[in-house]
């Protein structure tokens, strides 16, 4: 699954772009030589990884809400893309307990704004809505989820996600049915990177408990996920836009899971305690105090459909990954420039793919 140079030049709207995965795609579809729009709030963090990533060109940038639709329609229309990329979100499932309508407000609402203003933009040709892999109804037996599985989720996140599914749903068999547009949606596993801030979030955790020379408090150190570097979803998504863009509409499936090798799924301390032999350091976990909000023990993702329908599989193990993670923050602690070095990281991940 190589990208081909389908990118160059083609007109590409993107919501979320200041976040994590959207700095990342941003950068990749420049690199591509997209004519990229896009529309996030400001970086939520600081330090921020779309600041790293800078100096942007050849691209529009807009501080918008998607909740906002008349202000957010208007930046779409203006802008006439062929494709649109929806990952702006409302993403952390501790912060959706504490604020819900908010976390519904935005994942749910801002997807019906998102996709009632395509309907009203005859140039787009393509949707992909990025959704979680939390999307499904969990029994927590660790049995890897496949596409055609029940959507569900308890907490305010994992059900605000199911219910941008059927928010998809709805708006692709009412509205385009019969057009010539796609609209399909993707569900990737626990990515991990370099440039990511957040809290709640493993990886920038350990980063700051490191950086204290502390050890990083886990909730729940058993619980199993599929981790992968930020690039092996976002190369999903890119190849399947593409194959969503050039195929016939009834050859392709409405949603793909983009996750790891079943070898990469790994505990919150097996990988805590990775990082820990990356940095050099021993004693890198304790169990946090008290009580905590409840989380699946167990979520694995199946990548079958993605193998069969667009050539996707996984390509970086979870050492690999834990490397390239590692390496990043370290060349950020030691002031290089982070956009070459980003660069150079998705050169290598083309490499591998090619």
């Amino acid at each position: 699954m190589g990208l081909t140079d389908f990118w160059n030049g083609r007109r590409v709207f993107l919501t979320g772009h200041t976040g994590f995965k959207g700095s990342w795609l941003s950068l990749w579809l420049e690199k591509l030589g997209a004519d990229v729009a896009a529309v996030s709030l400001e970086p939520e963090t600081s330090p921020s990884l779309y600041a790293r990533l800078s100096p942007w060109s050849g691209r529009e940038h807009h501080i918008a809400d998607i909740r906002d639709a008349t202000a957010f329609k208007q930046h779409l229309t203006d802008f006439e893309p062929e494709i649109v990329i929806h990952m702006a979100a409302q993403a952390l499932v501790r912060r959706s307990y504490e604020n819900p309508t908010e976390t519904f407000a935005t994942n749910v609402m801002g997807t019906a704004n998102v996709l009632d203003a395509v309907r009203d933009t005859p140039s787009v040709r393509t949707v992909l809505v990025v959704t979680s892999d939390k999307v499904y109804a969990n029994n927590g037996s660790g049995v890897p989820f496949i596409e055609s599985d029940t959507l569900g989720g308890k907490d305010p996140y994992s059900n605000s996600k199911a219910c941008t599914e059927l928010v998809v749903q709805s708006y692709r068999d009412s509205f385009f049915k019969g057009r010539d547009i796609s609209v399909a949606t993707v569900r990737a596993g626990n990515v991990i990177g370099g440039g990511d801030w957040s809290k709640d979030r493993l990886i920038p955790d350990f980063i700051r408990a490191f950086e204290s020379s502390q050890p990083i408090q886990l909730r729940y150190p058993q619980a199993i996920r599929p981790w992968q570097h930020v690039l092996e979803p976002l190369g999903g998504y890119l190849a399947f836009a593409e194959a969503l863009t050039v195929s016939d509409e009834a050859e392709l499936p409405d949603a793909l899971n983009f996750g790891p090798d079943p070898q990469s799924f790994a505990t919150v301390a097996e990988l805590a305690e990775a990082l820990g032999l990356a940095h050099g350091v021993n004693d890198v976990w304790k169990q946090a105090p008290g009580a905590h909000l409840p989380e699946a023990p167990a979520l694995t993702l199946s990548s079958a459909l993605a193998l069969s329908a667009i050539g996707w599989r996984p390509r970086l193990t979870l050492q690999r990954t834990i490397d390239w993670t590692a390496a990043w923050y370290k060349a950020n602690r030691e002031g290089a420039d982070m956009r070459a070095f980003s660069l150079g990281q998705i050169a290598a991940y083309e490499e591998a793919i090619s």
